[in-house]
C-alpha cells in the first residue's frame, strides 16, 4: 500500500473505491472476502471501510440506537453473528446517505475491534484508537490519528 498521512486527508471527507481485497473473520469464519469495498478518508482519521452488504456472510440483526454524521446523514446499527459468536452493535450503515455519499447505500462499516480479525490487502488491521470511531489502521498510515482520550475534539 502507498504511504498516506492522515493529516492530508480532506475535510469534508472523500469517498473512494478500495483497490485491496478486504477480509473479515468472526466466530472463526471468514464472513467477508471482497474487492468491492469503499472507504471514507477524513482528516486525522484512519480510513473507514464500507463493505457491500451482499458480501457479508453473517447474520445481521438491527441493533438499538442511531447516530448522525454531518457529511453522510443518519446511521443505523447492526449486530453480526457467525460461527456461534455474536458481536453486538458492531456495524453501521447509511440507508439514505446524502447525495455526496450516495455510493454508501447498501454498504456496512464494521468495527475491527469486534471481529476476530480484519485484513486489508492481506495486512491485519488495528482498530482506530478509542471506542467512537470505526477506522482501520494499517502500516502505511502516518500522522496523528484521533480517537484516543484527549483527541476526540480536534
Amino acid at each position: 500500500m502507498t504511504p498516506e498521512c492522515v493529516q492530508d486527508y480532506p475535510r469534508p471527507p472523500a469517498l473512494e473505491p478500495v483497490a485491496e481485497r478486504i477480509q473479515v473473520w468472526l466466530g472463526g469464519k471468514r464472513i467477508v472476502d471482497t474487492d468491492r469495498a469503499l472507504r471514507v478518508l477524513e482528516t486525522h482519521h484512519a480510513p473507514t471501510y464500507y463493505l457491500p452488504r451482499d458480501a457479508i456472510g453473517a447474520t445481521l440483526t438491527p441493533a438499538k440506537g442511531s447516530s448522525f454524521c454531518e457529511w453522510k446523514g443518519a446511521a443505523r446499527y447492526w449486530t453480526l453473528e457467525a460461527g456461534g459468536t455474536v458481536a453486538p452493535r458492531c456495524a453501521w450503515d447509511y440507508p439514505s446517505p446524502t447525495p455526496r455519499f450516495a455510493e454508501l447505500r447498501d454498504h456496512l462499516a464494521i468495527y475491527a475491534h469486534a471481529m476476530d480479525e480484519v485484513r486489508v490487502g492481506g495486512e491485519v488491521v488495528t482498530p482506530q484508537p478509542g471506542n467512537l470511531y470505526g477506522g482501520w489502521v494499517t502500516s502505511n498510515l502516518t500522522g496523528r490519528i484521533k480517537g484516543a482520550p484527549g483527541t476526540e475534539g480536534w
